[in-house]
C-alpha cells in the first residue's frame, strides 16, 4: 500500500499545487521558466502514474476487503464511466455545450469516473485510489471555477457538431476500455 500511497500523493500533489499554492506555482514558472516547470511537472507526474499502477497491482495481491458491493454495481459503474468519458473528451474539443456549461469536463468527468469506481470496489486499494482521485477532483473543480469567476473566464458557446464529436470519442474511448479492461485491470467492466 505504500508504494500506491507515494504515486498518489506525488501524482496528485503535482496536480494539487494550482489548488493549494497558485502564488507559489506563478514564481516557479517564473524562476524555472515554462518549459522547465512542465518538465519538472510531467516527471513527477509520470513517476506518480508508475508508482500508483504498481503499487495497485501490488496491493491487489494481498486485498483487504472493506465490503462486497453487490454485483449490479458494476453495471451501474459501467453505465456512470460513459458520461464521465465524454466529459473527459469534451476537455480536448473546443466549442461544445459540455465545456461552455462545465466549464471544466476533465476534471468532472474525473469525479464521475471516481465516484463509479468507488461504488462498485471494496477493496482497501481501490478506496485509496479512487477516493483520492474523487477529493482531488472535487477541489481542483471548486478551485478551477474559482479561478474562472475571479478572470471572468467565459467559454465560448458550444455546437451540436462539436457536442457529437466530443461525444463519439468519449463512446469510443468508453467501448475500447470496457473490450480491454479484464485484459489490463483483471476485471471484467460489463461483469
Amino acid at each position: 500500500m505504500t508504494t500506491l500511497t507515494v504515486g498518489l500523493l506525488l501524482f496528485l500533489g503535482a496536480h494539487s499545487v494550482r489548488i493549494v499554492a497558485e502564488g507559489w506555482r506563478q514564481w516557479q514558472i517564473a524562476r524555472l521558466g515554462e518549459g522547465a516547470w512542465r518538465g519538472l511537472y510531467s516527471l513527477l507526474s509520470l513517476i506518480g502514474v508508475v508508482l500508483i499502477v504498481y503499487g495497485y497491482g501490488l496491493a491487489r495481491g494481498d486485498p483487504v476487503v472493506l465490503w462486497n458491493p453487490p454485483g449490479w454495481t458494476r453495471y451501474l459503474a459501467a453505465a456512470l464511466t460513459l458520461p464521465a468519458f465524454i466529459l473527459i473528451a469534451a476537455a480536448y474539443v473546443p466549442r461544445n455545450h459540455m465545456k461552455a456549461s462545465v466549464g471544466h469536463p476533465m476534471v468532472a468527468g474525473v469525479k464521475l469516473w471516481a465516484l463509479a469506481h468507488l461504488l462498485s470496489n471494496g477493496l482497501l486499494a481501490d478506496v485509496l485510489l479512487f477516493g483520492a482521485f474523487l477529493l482531488w477532483a472535487i477541489f481542483d473543480f471548486r478551485a478551477a471555477r474559482r479561478r474562472d469567476r475571479a478572470a471572468g473566464v467565459r467559454y465560448p458557446a458550444g455546437t451540436l457538431l462539436r457536442d457529437t464529436i466530443a461525444a463519439v470519442i468519449g463512446a469510443g474511448l468508453w467501448l475500447l476500455l470496457v473490450m480491454v479492461h479484464q485484459r489490463f485491470i483483471g476485471v471484467a467492466a460489463l461483469g
